[in-house]
């Protein structure tokens, strides 16, 4: 009896062993040991199919492929063989020695884990040339190059780096992503679009190959000195000939998975000369042209006209400011609207900028408008330039006259002239020690004074009694109290944005304060309730246009999106303007 149940237990624990051995389940590296510029593949190789495969995260390497599956099926002597794979493509982030952690996968309801493998990252490796190896091939014969077009730059000229993938006759490529985008912190940069990648002939180090243009990048830099454009990397599938031949005597082809770079390039940014420097420079380089044009020279007290200041042409119109017009005091002035008419190619931006005051005369007469000047560093002859407008004189035809001498700009509404009046005593002699006495001795009693202060006093306890009660009003009224408090802190930080300018993070911190303590001012919300959504219906229900709603929704995804983005002190400074006016404008329609 006891030797039956010996048996008993002995099949069970084989037949159990038998069946834990059906399952396999592990990981396999190409290699142990590779250098830091080497590839490792790692692959999961099971025996039946199961669910909910769940990899480790790699964290000491970048996947650059992955994961591909492969599924082979065999019948050998009526037994049937099953191998599904998934395979990853790793590249090392740094030297060191690095553990590829378990994978897991669910199989007819059990977990099974491969076991961690051990890998050490040496230095680069040189690889061995081998005409045979589908990674030596795929290095010698694709290539990623930035092409800079000037590396001795100006301050705010333009550059163009264009990025070119060459791949040569015998290989091709057959899928690429970007994996590390440049960033270009010193510059102000704006990508051109281009439309369908288009195969050219070209050549590469005297030789035959294919390119396509990947990405065309204006650049203006913002800093001078030496300045680094960071590299773009790509993963690449690239499709490499190997020995072997089909059944029609053609190449087949293997799939290698690469890293490439365009490596970073290098400018020496130039800095403006010192010498012949207008005191108006507000930093324009290009090739332009300036004028100030209205709308109208003649009209009546009341009607409006508009004054444009504009500049065209070729340079870095978004990066400096446009020079203000001086005008009159009898002449009402709007602030101006900014207009940008502005694209950018491989030679820069190009178009217009401009500033439209909108003018309105009170009083019949002539009005100057003085002339001002623009200056900019022309590239062409290496030199600055000014170009003046020249004055423009307003004639207002008909309204009433100003009577008032306060304002010296106004030319005279009269035609004739007044005469001077001649007097032989105008330059009389000034005596300073009069001696004056008064005739009529003043006393304080029952003077002004005397009654002042004696009834001062008697005036002053009503009115402490109602000072006293118009407080405790106030400090009864909550909601009134919180209101005047946001909106304290709405100028307190709108200064604070103002002190800031110059400094990016400081100011758009400031500024998005600011906005935010208006809207809780005007709408008594909470932080936690400011959701656009929430803002733009709030605003409408008070009557508030969609065109100021939408600026002030505008103006709040700037500050979040300028944080991480080149900013000008030209742009801070336009941001704060719309900012400030966009309050100013909710503010009058709000109901």
């Amino acid at each position: 009896m006891k030797l039956l149940k010996h048996i008993t237990l002995i099949l069970i624990v084989l037949s159990t062993s038998f069946a834990s051995a059906q399952v396999s389940f592990e990981a396999k590296v190409s290699k142990k040991k590779l250098g830091i510029n080497e590839r490792l593949r790692v692959d999961f190789e099971m025996n039946q199919d199961g669910d909910n495969f769940n990899p480790p995260d790699f964290e000491n390497f970048t996947v650059i492929g992955g994961p591909n599956q492969a599924v082979s099926t065999s019948w050998i002597n009526g037994k049937r063989s099953y191998k599904k794979t998934y395979s990853y493509f790793l590249s090392p982030k740094k030297r060191g020695s690095f553990r590829i952690n378990q994978a897991t996968i669910e199989i007819d309801g059990e977990i099974y884990k491969t076991t961690p493998i051990n890998v050490v990252v040496t230095a680069a490796v040189n690889n061995p040339n081998d005409e045979n190896n589908p990674e030596t091939i795929a290095e010698d014969n694709i290539h990623l190059i930035a092409e800079v077009s000037n590396t001795n730059p100006y301050l705010n000229e333009a550059i163009t780096v264009v990025y070119k993938l060459y791949v040569s006759p015998d290989t091709g490529v057959s899928n690429w992503r970007e994996i590390d985008n440049p960033r270009y912190n010193d510059f102000w940069s704006q990508n051109i679009d281009i439309k369908g990648l288009k195969v050219q002939n070209g050549t590469f180090k005297g030789e035959d190959y294919r390119f396509v243009v990947l990405r065309k990048t204006v650049l203006y830099p913002q800093k001078t000195g030496k300045l680094e454009i960071e590299p773009l990397s790509l993963d690449v599938t690239i499709e490499v000939p190997t020995n072997r031949r089909d059944i029609f005597g053609g190449r087949l082809m293997t799939q290698v998975h690469k890293t490439i770079s365009a490596g970073s390039r290098s400018i020496n940014v130039k800095e403006l000369p010192i010498a012949g420097k207008p005191n108006d420079f507000t930093g324009a380089v290009g090739d332009f042209q300036f004028n100030v044009i209205t709308s109208k020279t003649e009209l009546n007290a009341s009607e409006s006209l508009q004054a444009r200041v504009e500049v065209k042409g070729n340079g870095n119109l978004k990066l400096f400011e446009l020079p203000k017009l001086t005008l009159p005091s009898s002449l009402e002035v709007y602030e101006p609207e900014h207009a940008e008419n502005v694209s950018t190619n491989l030679n820069g931006m190009q178009g217009s900028i401009s500033d439209a005051y909108t003018i309105v005369p009170q009083y019949k007469g002539k009005y100057p408008i003085p002339s001002i000047s623009f200056s900019y560093f022309d590239l062409k002859t290496k030199s600055y330039k000014r170009i003046s407008s020249g004055e423009i004189v307003i004639n207002v035809l008909e309204g009433p006259t100003n009577t008032t001498s306060s304002d010296n700009n106004i030319a005279s509404v009269n035609n004739g002239k007044q005469p001077v009046v001649v007097n032989s005593q105008q330059f009389a002699f000034i005596k300073t020690d009069a001696n004056l006495t008064s005739v009529k001795p003043n006393y304080f009693f029952k003077s002004t004074g005397f009654w002042t202060g004696l009834l001062l006093p008697l005036l002053a306890i009503p009115l402490a009694i109602i000072i006293r009660k118009k407080k405790q009003e106030r400090d009864a009224d909550i909601v009134g109290n919180k209101i005047r408090k946001a909106d304290k802190l709405a100028k307190r930080y709108l200064g604070e944005a103002k002190k800031a300018l110059g400094k990016k993070e400081a100011f758009y911190v400031a500024l998005e304060k600011a906005l935010h303590n208006y809207l809780k001012a005007k709408l008594n919300i909470e932080t936690s309730d400011l959701s656009k959504d929430k803002i733009e219906k709030l605003l409408v229900s008070r009557q508030v246009s969609h065109a100021e709603v939408s600026e002030f929704k505008g103006n709040l995804k700037n500050c979040e999106l300028a944080r991480y983005t080149p900013i000008t002190n030209v742009e801070m400074q336009q941001d704060y303007d719309k900012a400030a006016k966009t309050i100013s404008a909710i503010d009058k329609q709000f109901k």
